[in-house]
């Protein structure tokens, strides 16, 4: 195997939307990613601001989009 390779101390934080203000976002040597925020939290700003291709077939997905509550799974 490879040496691991050291970053930079002074890198920059990267650029991100006002709604996740202080997300960091790391991999550790086992490949998890390690997450200072709320996957929830993360997932719930997606859900707001990302279109989901595969759902964009569906009929009901204008609905889904305009915020009605998901159907629960039986």
């Amino acid at each position: 195997m490879s040496k691991k390779e050291k970053k930079p101390a002074n890198t920059p934080k990267p650029r991100v939307h006002k709604e996740l203000q202080g997300l960091d976002i790391t991999i550790d040597q086992f490949g998890e990613i390690k997450s200072n925020m709320n996957i929830e939290k993360i997932n719930d700003f997606l859900d707001k601001n990302v279109d989901d291709k595969k759902l964009a077939e569906r009929d009901d997905y204008d609905e889904m989009k305009k915020g009605k509550k998901k159907p629960k799974k039986s």
